[in-house]
């Protein structure tokens, strides 16, 4: 967050094109090609038609050369306000029209509330973490969150919950129905998704390169399969 504070304004488009590709680059090389790949964008710089067309056309340049396919990207409209209501809307039917999968992220926090929701008809909602650990804090909260997933199913949306850092969220985001989740109970942050591509038994490198820390690698990965066999894999009584 302190190298975006630090970009100017006019050059803040630039920079996220650039770190979007990077991100798309990479999972193309090291993603199972069944996998969603989440980008991130802000609303509050997208009011210009020309800006959309031209990132679009960019985005669909990167896909060509990492190999995946529109409906892979899942595109993130971040809490951020945006310009106009109308700005909005026409930047994710552009993108939907070109084959992507529209969510919003954060829903708690900031403008992503439920008139965001109802505005953009996503495929996907991202329930905020912070929200999310005060509902898991009672009863009555995991309650809501349970309610609040099958509504937002009931309209062909998919819920994740972001945040998920212990074992125990992950049960109680299964009990409450939740689709996917997030978070560090499954892996951190990564330069690449490398620990994965381990998972899947996937070269990572090329010949003759020596990854710096392939045991530590192999150990994410290992605890990442571990973990995620909690959620969504409980057997029916």
């Amino acid at each position: 967050m302190q190298f975006f504070a630090l970009i100017p304004p006019q050059e803040r488009l630039a920079i996220e094109a650039l770190t979007r590709t990077i991100h798309l680059l990479n999972a193309g090389r090291f993603l199972d090609p069944a996998t969603l790949i989440f980008v991130n964008f802000d609303p509050s710089v997208f009011s210009d038609r020309r800006v959309i067309a031209s990132l679009l056309r960019g985005m669909r340049l990167v896909l060509h050369e990492a190999g995946i396919e529109p409906a892979r990207v899942v595109c993130e409209v971040t809490e951020k306000k945006a310009t106009s209501k109308l700005a909005l809307a026409t930047f994710v039917s552009a993108m939907r029209d070109d084959g992507f999968t529209i969510a919003v992220d954060d829903y708690g926090a900031e403008e992503s509330d439920l008139a965001r929701v109802r505005a953009l008809k996503p495929d996907i909602v991202k329930f905020d973490a912070k929200w999310i650990m005060r509902l898991m804090d009672t009863p009555h909260g995991v309650a809501l969150l349970a309610a609040m997933v099958e509504e937002f199913a009931a309209s062909g949306i998919r819920i994740v919950f972001e945040g998920i850092e212990e074992p125990w969220q992950l049960e109680i985001a299964e009990q409450a129905g939740a689709h996917m989740v997030q978070g560090y109970a499954l892996a951190r942050p990564e330069l690449a998704p490398s620990s994965f591509a381990v998972a899947l038994g996937r070269p990572v490198l090329p010949p003759g390169s020596v990854p710096a820390d392939a045991a530590g690698a192999r150990r994410s990965a290992a605890r990442t399969q571990s973990v995620s066999k909690i959620f969504g894999k409980r057997p029916q009584p």
